[in-house]
């Protein structure tokens, strides 16, 4: 079975679209091109299907590849039968792969393998005969040799043993049978280790705790997976011992122990491969087994928060006043223009009292007014609530909106290789107060500048396999700005990396070229940059926006690759193709099968069509400014009082709200609905506005519980 078949019977998807993903990719095709404008060829597979094929060819990659390890270990120390071969081509997971190939893989010496060297196997065999009418001991007396160290039969008994219980523990089909059985009756047990209670009070729900191993979600294993590396708790995955040997016994005991005295040699073989090899070699593998499934969610979980933090709606090409709030310190303030550049910037003390805070009335009330300032930002960090209950006394020109901004990440950009190019001569304070004015004019294109990770809009991030976490997220981004779409012209270095088919190098000779040359005046304008090849191009230039181009449909969607099937249609209604672009009626009247052939299906014209209706539009939401209720500090709340929030962090346990008191609030999942809730994200997400209902406040721990419920 090829790799496109298998991947196919898995997804439930036909072989041709497996085939098609595959050939693409191979081709250098991205996720983002593929999805968009390849439907044709893979049956109109989403970013998800053909991510899950790209990473699914990669696990079979890396599994030919073992393969190929295993049988050359194998015919170098000839012990490859056509038999073996046959079994080790037939594995399709590296499991069960690597169940075949323990017996044969070249061991340390172990005590099955210091019997093998003393003689002992021959009588390991008679006693897996279990013929009832064989004398163990008689038989084992035969083995006696001084030489050899096998000074009595029952010397002789127990290597035998060791190599049946070794024998036993690497059954391909026996482990198969004992991993289901963990699986499904198994439990997670974790206990505080001695003299740790104190230390480690962060863990204390873990101190004593044990559950189905079936019902171990992804926060709960990586928590206790954090409490055994701080080395406070131990954790142990334990198998019902009796149900293991059952299953063992019936496999391999073929007499009744207490009158077959073979059996019951082979008998005690099983209990000790049990106790000794498979039960221990099976809890490493399973523990390794749960950290992946609880890597892959909790991984998961990020990319969807980040999906929707990157999306969340932007208030677009205004001009915005944004303060980085501080107390002592005063608070950076800067104006940014409708595209983000920095016009003015100045430090004011609004919390100092006296004449300091005059001054900071009468600068912002002046450069609001100087530049027609639309939007007040101000980061939602220290002094924030503050600053936003001084601003909303002052006298600010009509419909400017004043909004809290969530800063989480801006200092680490403050202080990265990015900001200082930026803004070299500024202190990091001041890119700090940038960076807030930019999030709230277009979160996607400020937010790319930052590691996803410096967030913090996951759970357990820095404990989970961190470049299969690095792939997730850059996969996210990458989807989210090919999504929305990058205009060429005034995109960042940093934006333009994640458009399909560029990347850092290219990104930078893009804006190399229009520092030198000006703004880009047609698409095929970017041909002449630096080492941007037709292949970058044909990647890259469906998903880059001008507005002004050479083409009307520069600022679209529709891939220069098929303008000509657009000016066929405008053609055809007796129009250009600047006349038909949002003309409804005309759109109307567009037959798609008349322009459909064998490179171009009715999928791709579909998408063409509905582009020419909203060319470029932005994907994203319409922005709406939000504002707390009048609470600032955790000793305002109250139980039963009902607020406005913002939804920070969706976890599998819960939900964080920010209700203005500088303390998210958690709403349990058990608080998120009437109904129950499997997966938190199904209620809420990442910026959505909800209002809740204060259920408790723990001054001491600052921790403040809230419901969604009724």
């Amino acid at each position: 079975m090829t790799h496109a078949d298998l991947i196919a019977r898995e997804m439930q998807i036909a072989p041709r679209q497996t085939a098609a993903v595959a050939a693409l990719l191979a081709e250098g095709a991205t996720v983002p091109f593929i999805a968009r404008y390849r439907k044709e060829q893979t049956g109109s597979l989403d970013e998800v299907q053909i991510t899950a094929v790209r990473d699914r060819l990669a696990d079979l990659a890396a599994l030919d590849q073992r393969r190929g390890a295993i049988l050359k270990s194998l015919q170098e120390r000839d012990l490859l039968t056509d038999a073996l071969h046959d079994r080790i081509l037939a594995a399709v997971t590296l499991t069960a792969l690597e169940d075949v190939y323990l017996p044969y893989r070249p061991k340390r010496r172990t005590r099955a393998t210091m019997a093998r060297e003393r003689g002992l196997e021959p009588l390991a065999e008679l006693l897996w005969a279990q013929n009832a009418a064989t004398d163990p001991e008689r038989e084992a007396a035969r083995f006696v040799d001084a030489i050899n160290d096998v000074p009595d039969p029952a010397s002789a008994l127990a290597g035998a043993r060791d190599i049946l219980a070794e024998r036993v523990s690497e059954d391909a089909e026996a482990r198969a049978e004992l991993r289901d059985l963990l699986r499904e009756r198994g439990v997670i047990r974790s206990q505080v280790r001695k003299g740790k209670e104190d230390a480690g009070l962060k863990f204390r729900d873990w101190y004593d705790f044990s559950e189905p191993i079936a019902r171990a979600v992804s926060h709960r294993v990586l928590a206790l997976r954090r409490g055994e590396a701080e080395e406070i708790l131990t954790v142990r995955l334990l198998a019902p011992d009796e149900s293991a040997l059952g299953l063992l016994t019936r496999r391999f005991l073929r007499g009744a122990a207490d009158g077959n005295r073979c059996a019951a040699q082979v008998a005690l073989a099983i209990a000790d491969g049990w106790k000794r090899l498979l039960s221990a070699s099976l809890e490493t593998e399973l523990r390794l087994e749960l950290k992946q499934a609880a890597d892959a969610e909790a991984i998961r979980v990020f990319a969807a928060n980040l999906r929707e933090l990157l999306l969340a709606p932007p208030l677009g090409r205004q001009t915005v006043l944004a303060l980085d709030p501080g107390f002592r310190t005063g608070c950076k303030l800067v104006v940014l223009d409708p595209q983000g550049a920095l016009l003015a910037h100045e430090t004011i003390y609004p919390h100092t009292g006296g004449d300091r805070a005059g001054q900071a009335t009468s600068a912002v009330e002046r450069l609001a007014a100087r530049h027609a300032a639309q939007a007040i930002a101000i980061g939602n960090g220290t002094a924030g609530r503050e600053t936003e209950a001084w601003v909303r006394r002052l006298e600010l020109p009509e419909g400017c909106a004043v909004v809290m901004v969530n800063e989480a990440g801006v200092s680490v950009y403050s202080a990265s290789e990015t900001a200082r190019e930026e803004f070299p001569a500024l202190d990091l304070t001041v890119r700090g107060a940038v960076s807030i004015g930019r999030r709230l004019q277009d979160p996607l294109a400020e937010l790319v500048k930052i590691d996803p990770k410096a967030i913090g809009v996951g759970q357990y991030q820095h404990d989970v396999d961190q470049k299969q976490l690095r792939q997730a997220l850059d996969d996210t981004v990458m989807s989210c700005v090919n999504q929305v779409g990058v205009e060429l012209n005034t995109a960042s270095k940093q934006l333009l990396t994640y458009v399909s088919g560029l990347g850092p190098a290219l990104a930078e000779n893009i804006v190399k070229y229009r520092d030198a040359q000006g703004p880009f005046g047609a698409r095929r304008d970017l041909l002449r940059v630096s080492r941007l090849g037709p292949k970058a191009f044909e990647q890259a230039a469906g998903f880059l926006r001008l507005r002004d181009g050479g083409h009307p449909l520069d600022a679209s969607a529709v891939h220069p690759e098929r303008y000509a099937v657009v000016e066929s249609m405008a053609a055809d209604l007796g129009v250009d193709v600047a006349a038909l672009i949002g003309q409804d009626a005309l759109i109307d009247r567009i037959r798609l099968t008349d322009y459909a052939s064998s490179d171009v299906g009715l999928p791709t014209l579909a998408d063409i069509r509905d582009e020419l209706r909203k060319p470029g539009r932005d994907p994203r939401a319409q922005f709406e400014a939000f504002q707390f209720a009048d609470v600032h500090r955790l000793e305002d709340l109250v139980r039963g009082m009902r607020l406005p929030g913002i939804v920070t962090n969706v976890t599998n346990f819960g939900a964080f709200v920010d209700v203005g008191v500088h303390q998210d609030g958690l709403v349990h999942v058990s608080q998120l609905a009437e109904r129950y809730v499997r997966d938190p994200h199904e209620v809420v997400k990442m910026h959505q506005r909800v209002t809740v209902t204060v259920l408790d406040v723990d001054l001491d721990r600052r921790r403040i519980s809230l419901s969604l419920r009724g």
